[in-house]
């Protein structure tokens, strides 16, 4: 199967694209450090890392689930934004 050519539009949109992945990664991290602060059990403010043995499986997927939705979503925001804000800028699309 052929691959199909890149449109100019979306070529110039990569860089932007890159950032707001950069800055949504930023902000999906602080939100969901404050999330975790008052979501989790008893008095632990740092969310468990995969090797923490000081914390139980479930507690690590929990806090895993939590953190990709939240990036998910803000990286969903930023990316139709600024889509949007390209095509007004541009005209075009940078999916298509």
């Amino acid at each position: 199967m052929a691959k199909k050519p890149t449109s100019s539009a979306a070529k110039l949109y990569r860089p932007i694209g890159l950032a707001s992945g950069l800055i949504g990664g930023v902000i999906a991290g602080q939100i969901f450090k404050q999330v975790w602060k008052h979501a989790a059990p008893g008095d632990r403010d740092q969310a468990p890392t995969a090797l923490a043995s000081d914390y139980a499986l479930k507690e690590i997927l929990i806090a895993a689930a939590i953190q990709g939705a939240i990036f998910a979503v803000i990286k969903t925001i930023l990316d139709r934004g600024g889509a949007r804000l390209f095509e007004r800028w541009t005209g075009e699309w940078p999916g298509n």
